[in-house]
């Protein structure tokens, strides 16, 4: 029996000829996550198993992202905490403010996962590195402080979906509408515990920021991890931020997938997801109703990436957000705020009326930098629109692509980009 790509590589990490869905196994880690919130858990679990140290201070990465620079008492002791973990056992990987940006940009943009990788993180979206045909997956803290301490992690092999991609996206269509449409046609638990793994022609189509956001949300549809396989895009993107080498892997052909499904990615349209689940989404033309907002997010770990910037600076510059309109633009990275500057991104934004953050999670998770009252609605380009998400819990998140969500700032209700093109 064959082995889907994300078993391949869990097999070669468990030292085994090969694996099937549903077996346990314990695999050697390239790399362990945390961020501020997650990572004082871990380290205070990692501190009662008496151990010597780290298994590997290059192969830990800390990330203090959510509530950075830090909003309050707690969150800067949150902070202290990892710091001094950090100083104590030497960890290569450690971003403090100034260097750090949201954990999930950050880490490919350092070249710090690649293709072949096993990675676990703290953070459920830490799937996103499946964009560069690694298998990485979220996890509890203390499973991270287990595998700070050993470097290894016990796993049940997951089975798999199989998403056939064909077709080249229309203009305005990217990886968020894709994930959208997926998550809205097989539920927030259609992929539950399951590898999902994208292959097909339209995968050229797909810039790396399509892919990361793909991947990024596939725990939204509840699967285990997403993946795609490594093509001359992925191969150029860790040329360029990484010095590693890489193992590439391919799905054998009789690999057993329990469901396969094929998206015409010409076919799709602009889509957004309502409240309070990322699988409640309804293409902007089935919106018959105007939908006034009163604020628009753009960032986050799953669309604050360079390309995000762009096309939202492109649906802004030369117009200004609505009236009483809030609109809030949060760089992923140091760098990624840099190169936008460097743009002229910025410049846009700031005289189409919005702001302008420095790179955190910030209101994704309700924690600052845009919390919402009671009734407020807001598009967002994050990952999550659960009740009380980002704020009250009689507000409302719609989740939508940075198009969306700057055509959106821009007439003060959900809008597709195509309406400005008129």
């Amino acid at each position: 029996m064959g082995m889907t790509m994300t078993q391949k590589i869990l097999a070669a990490h468990a030292g085994l000829e090969c694996v099937e869905a549903g077996q346990l196994i314990e695999a050697d880690l390239d790399l362990v996550l945390g961020n501020d919130i997650t990572s004082p858990v871990a380290i205070h679990e990692f501190e009662k198993m008496k151990v010597e140290g780290v298994f590997d201070k290059d192969k830990i990465a800390l990330v203090p992202d959510h509530f950075v620079p830090n909003k309050d008492i707690k969150s800067a002791e949150h902070c202290k905490c990892v710091r001094e973990f950090a100083c104590r056992n030497e960890i290569t990987n450690y971003f403090e403010v100034g260097q750090m940006g949201i954990e999930h940009a950050l880490l490919p943009e350092k070249g710090l996962t690649v293709a072949g990788d096993v990675i676990i993180g703290a953070d459920s979206h830490t799937c996103t590195y499946g964009a560069l045909g690694a298998f990485s997956t979220g996890v509890g803290s203390t499973d991270m402080a287990a595998g700070m301490a050993t470097g290894k992690a016990w796993f049940k092999v997951p089975a798999a979906i199989k998403f056939v991609l064909t077709g080249k996206p229309a203009k305005w269509i990217s990886g968020k509408d894709i994930i959208l449409h997926i998550i809205g046609m097989i539920g927030v638990d259609g992929a539950l515990y399951k590898s999902m793994e994208f292959v097909g022609d339209g995968i050229a189509h797909l810039t790396m920021d399509d892919r990361f956001t793909i991947a990024n949300m596939a725990i939204e549809a509840g699967g285990k991890n997403g993946i795609f396989p490594v093509d001359e895009r992925a191969a150029a993107y860790m040329k360029e931020h990484s010095t590693r080498s890489y193992t590439v892997y391919e799905a054998d052909e009789d690999a057993v997938y329990d469901e396969t499904y094929t998206i015409d990615l010409s076919a799709l349209k602009p889509t957004v997801a309502f409240p309070h689940l990322p699988e409640n989404t309804k293409t902007v033309d089935e919106i018959k109703e105007d939908i006034p907002i009163n604020q628009v997010v753009i960032g986050s770990c799953t669309n604050g990436r360079l390309d995000d910037l762009r096309i939202a600076a492109n649906i802004l510059k030369g117009r200004h957000i609505a009236d009483g309109m809030r609109c809030i633009v949060i760089p992923a990275t140091q760098k990624i705020y840099l190169d936008a500057m460097e743009e002229g991104l910025l410049k846009i934004f700031i005289e189409a009326g919005a702001v302008v953050s420095t790179p955190t999670c910030g209101p994704c998770l309700g924690g600052y930098m845009g919390i919402l009252a009671e009734g407020e609605r807001c598009v967002s380009t994050t990952n999550r629109n659960f009740v009380g998400r980002m704020g009250h819990v009689n507000s409302e998140i719609y989740l939508a692509s940075p198009a969306v969500a700057a055509a959106s700032a821009v007439t003060g209700k959900i809008s597709c980009p195509c309406e400005l093109d008129a």
